[in-house]
């Protein structure tokens, strides 16, 4: 029997997602397999550290700020515990999207021409249209689930536009809007990394990007598995997945969403590195098409999230 903990909720904008992936999650687990216990990451953090020398994995449920930054692995690592995110670096580069953009470039990834805004710099709207041009996307660097993200179309909106992101974060990246088909693809494993199927979004014509709404109100998008397109679109897309995975060092599992355009290329947006565990969830999707249902998916996570705190004792004890 494993000590399993689901750390959930938290305190960031998308707690709400958060709780629900932990009731999915909860719901498939194989109770014969794992004894599970339950934290809130916004008030029971402080029983999870009690508790620490009886669990044998931790399962973080988390979203955005202090769950996918890079703080909770933190913690995690302090306690001795497995978790089966990506550590602590790779966690806070992939949340920050300026910086995550930079590590794509370096890796030869395509990824849309952006400018980057801290709070209280000077905002130059015609600089802004020459660099990045019209139509164009402004959001919170350090937000998910695209909280706090504005497509603007017009001139006159753009100052609004960043205004409101800084709503939600202290740094705001200004980014060139790429017009195409949207799919996402995730990555699993340790050392050998294999690509998951792609998936293909489409959000309802109500939704002008795929919004906060559009995932996570059921029915509101299409999702399509495997993509509908060829072979060697496939290929390049799940090769770029398991590069960008690679460049922003992350481990287990990641999902980096991306744009194909009408001719053939395709933009990395943003890598994902606690995949959403909800009903309309892209990962456990593609999973699925992979050859492992929900409660296998989370069974081969756990697995992961042992195995490599067994393999960073061993390098530890060797150095």
């Amino acid at each position: 029997m494993i000590n399993l903990a689901l750390l959930y909720g938290g305190r960031s904008a998308e707690r709400d997602v958060s709780i629900a992936g932990a009731k999915e999650v909860e719901k498939a687990l194989d109770k014969e397999k794992y004894m599970i216990f339950k934290y809130d990451a916004a008030t029971d953090l402080e029983g999870l550290v009690h508790d620490a020398a009886r669990l044998d994995c931790v399962f973080i449920l988390l979203h955005g700020k202090y769950g996918e930054d890079g703080t909770i692995q933190g913690l995690l690592d302090l306690l001795d515990l497995p978790y089966q995110s990506a550590g602590v670096l790779g966690s806070s580069m992939a949340m920050d999207k300026h910086v995550s953009k930079i590590m794509y470039r370096q890796a030869g990834l395509l990824t849309p021409e952006w400018m980057y805004f801290r709070r209280g710099d000077s905002i130059e709207v015609s600089e802004i249209e020459e660099r990045v041009g019209l139509p164009l996307v402004v959001k919170p660097c350090n937000q998910g689930s695209s909280v706090g993200i504005t497509l603007v179309k017009k001139r006159e909106k753009i100052r609004q536009s960043i205004e409101n992101a800084f709503s939600w974060d202290n740094e705001v990246i200004v980014e060139a809007y790429i017009k195409g088909t949207e799919i996402t693809g995730g990555v699993l494993g340790l050392n050998d990394i294999e690509a998951l199927p792609i998936v293909e979004i489409i959000p309802g014509n109500e939704f002008t990007f795929f919004d906060y709404k559009a995932k996570y109100t059921p029915g509101a998008t299409r999702e399509i598995c495997p993509a509908r397109i060829d072979a060697d679109l496939t290929t390049m897309a799940q090769n770029i997945a398991k590069k960008a995975h690679e460049a922003l060092k992350l481990t287990i599992y990641s999902r980096t969403d991306m744009m194909l355009t009408d001719d053939g290329e395709i933009y990395c947006i943003e890598t994902n590195t606690i995949p959403g565990m909800t009903l309309t969830s892209l990962f456990p999707q593609a999973a699925k098409v992979h050859g492992f249902d929900f409660p296998s998916l989370l069974d081969k996570l756990i697995e992961l999230a042992m195995e490599r705190k067994k393999l960073e004792k061993i390098k530890n004890k060797s150095e």
